[in-house]
């Protein structure tokens, strides 16, 4: 089967808490976007991207305490990632849901 567009992960985090979005599977490499949708009042969110999966460093952040509107949609593109890379996400407030789409290489 070819590699196709596909949402790859989704998540609505418990507030002030880093949680796992995605994940890249074995012997598989990723290419695709984040959307960050606030169905709520103004807050802030955090995403990193972890290589193989590496304990939490500020240094993997993409975005750091970024304010989102009240009912606003942010779109981040161009992530890649490798073999157990992982998408991590943070959400000051329990209203925002986080999507991950894109094409899984195998």
């Amino acid at each position: 089967m070819a590699d196709a567009l596909k949402i790859v992960g989704q998540s609505n985090p418990v507030a002030a808490t880093l949680t796992d979005l995605y994940t890249v599977p074995a012997s598989t490499s990723f290419s695709g976007n984040l959307t960050i949708a606030n169905r709520s009042t103004a807050t802030s969110f955090r995403v990193s991207l972890a290589p193989a999966g590496a304990a939490d460093a500020l240094s993997q952040y993409i975005a750091y305490d970024a304010a989102i509107s009240a009912n606003q949609v942010i779109q981040l593109s161009g992530i890649a990632l490798a073999t157990t890379d992982k998408i991590r996400v943070y959400a000051t407030l329990a209203t925002l849901t986080f999507t991950v789409q894109g094409v899984e290489i195998t």
